[in-house]
């Protein structure tokens, strides 16, 4: 067995010192390669996070785009709806004012008719209102005129009677009163009513004593319208025993008579100031009536004539309803009559109703030639269906 030397390195030579040189460089590439590959490791491993979140952010880089995008749609969308709904509310707004303008000129038209209108009827108003001066003017006149009758005593008595006369003629038939009657006494009444007895014919006087109301009326001091005070009870005391004397006739006319007062005011100057007047006046049967009391009065005394006219037509409506029963009963026996012929006839076309159905059954069979249900002949058969057949049917 050989031995082996070892070799030996010298350090001192150069190409030991070249390859010793290039194995360090060659090691501390390798070191660099490892360490290099690690931390390019570790660089990806840090990296990929990263990398994740740049994706995601290109993604959301990407979304934004796109939203954005949407956005410049959806603004010039509404850009175009706000200018197409400006255009729309201008153009309503237009028809709006214009509509607006022509009420109001309507308006401002019919306020410029009806103000015509109504001036027209001012105008209208005020000729009448001037009319009617004219007229109070004119009645002023009358009035005067009315004082210059009534300050005589028979124009007093004749205007009396005219209203009078109106008030009768108004309330009561034609044929029911007379006017200025003459009575048995030789006293003529402004008015005599017909009414039947009891009470009896009643006398209207017309005339009243209208000197002491105007100086009642006239008086400044109260000397004057005490004196005015008593004169007014003598005068109508005077009048009322006046009337009860000449219009009150036993067996001719009523137990009273009729004061007529053709002056409301008189007639409330009485009732207010000079009560006793009117109760001497009841208990002579004599009544102070004005012209609204005349009239409702008038009306009583109508509802009494009718009544009284009835009355005298009783005997007519009893013998009339007398007829009137007879006829009823008349009519009763013709009814009953017609009944009892009407359910007779109603008897004969039940029986006739009952015959036509029998022969129509028995028509039928014929047409039908329903023979089967007929017998056989058997002896004396024949001639018991003649006999049956000869038989009146019901």
């Amino acid at each position: 067995m050989n031995d082996v030397t070892p070799p030996v390195f010298d350090l001192n030579d150069p190409m030991m010192q070249l390859g010793l040189v290039g194995a360090v460089v060659l090691a501390l590439i390798l070191v660099l390669l490892v360490m290099t590959v690690r931390a390019a490791g570790r660089s990806a491993r840090m990296a990929e996070p990263l990398a994740q979140q740049m994706v995601a952010l290109g993604q959301r880089v990407q979304s934004l785009g796109d939203g954005q995008q949407q956005l410049a749609g959806g603004l010039s969308h509404v850009s175009e709806a706000q200018a197409a709904a400006q255009a729309n509310m201008l153009q309503l707004m237009e028809q709006r004012l214009a509509h607006v303008s022509n009420a109001m000129q309507e308006n401002l038209q019919g306020s410029a008719r009806r103000t015509a209108h109504s001036l027209g009827e001012l105008q209208e108003r005020l000729k009448t209102i001037d009319k009617a001066q004219d007229n109070i003017t004119k009645l002023s006149g009358d009035v005067l005129s009315l004082q210059d009758i009534l300050s005589n005593k028979q124009t007093r008595g004749a205007f009396g009677e005219i209203q009078l006369n109106d008030i009768v003629s108004k309330a009561l038939p034609k044929d029911s009163y007379t006017l200025q009657a003459t009575l048995t006494n030789g006293k003529r009444a402004d008015c005599l009513i017909h009414l039947p007895n009891p009470p009896g014919p009643i006398v209207v006087d017309s005339k009243f004593p209208l000197e002491a109301y105007e100086a009642l009326r006239n008086a400044s001091t109260q000397e004057e319208l005490n004196r005015a005070a008593q004169g007014m009870r003598s005068s109508v005391k005077a009048h009322i025993k006046a009337i009860s004397e000449k219009y009150i006739i036993e067996g001719e006319t009523a137990d009273g008579a009729l004061m007529f007062l053709p002056s409301e005011a008189v007639y409330a100057e009485l009732h207010a100031n000079f009560p006793a007047l009117v109760r001497e006046g009841f208990a002579a049967r004599v009544w102070i009536v004005s012209p609204t009391t005349c009239m409702a009065t008038l009306h009583t005394m109508r509802a009494i004539l009718k009544d009284a006219r009835m009355r005298e037509q009783a005997g007519n409506i009893r013998r009339e309803l007398a007829l009137l029963h007879g006829d009823v009963d008349r009519l009763g026996s013709r009814v009953e009559n017609l009944d009892r012929h009407f359910g007779q006839a109603s008897k004969d076309l039940a029986d006739i109703k009952i015959s036509a159905n029998k022969a129509g059954r028995r028509a039928q069979r014929l047409d039908n030639f329903d023979f089967e249900e007929l017998a056989p002949d058997a002896p004396g058969t024949a001639p018991q269906a003649i006999a049956e057949a000869a038989k009146p049917q019901e």
